[in-house]
């Protein structure tokens, strides 16, 4: 045990850059971890969402999803696909996704859009500032008030 503490001792610098990267690693472990968790518990909280029963006259609440694939240096699709997918089919939502190719395709497409209960943003602040303009700029405002 003394020639541990002695190799430590004497190699002092190895020591400290490997106790920092020992470190780091726990950190990013526990990051990964409580993610993992918060990502559960909110797919057990869509699922009790949906498995409740529908009433025969009612409908399925539709949501519309306006993901741009090349927002966030091209990780929104693979953040979208990893966190908010899952919840969103788990919730019983029929859920329409809509890739936007080009800048002010969400804009024209929500002027078109019909029949949708929930409107969802995956993407950066663009997508968001097209996805608001094009919703302000629609002609039925009491539809979109309620």
């Amino acid at each position: 045990m003394t020639v541990f503490f002695k190799t430590l001792r004497n190699h002092w610098k190895k020591t400290t850059a490997g106790l920092c990267l020992l470190t780091w690693g726990g950190h990013w472990l526990y990051g990964k971890h409580c993610d993992n968790l918060l990502r559960r518990a909110a797919c057990q909280e869509a699922q009790v969402f949906g498995n409740q029963l529908i009433p025969p006259n009612a409908q399925v609440k539709k949501a519309t999803v306006f993901l741009n694939p090349a927002a966030c240096k091209g990780k929104a699709r693979t953040l979208f696909e990893k966190n908010a997918a899952p919840i969103l089919h788990l919730s019983g939502m029929d859920v329409t996704i809509v890739k936007t190719d080009y800048e002010g395709q969400a804009k024209k497409l929500l002027e078109l859009m019909e029949n949708t209960d929930v409107i969802i943003v995956a993407g950066g602040d663009g997508t968001l500032q097209e996805v608001v303009t094009g919703v302000l700029r629609r002609t039925d405002e009491v539809s979109i008030k309620e």
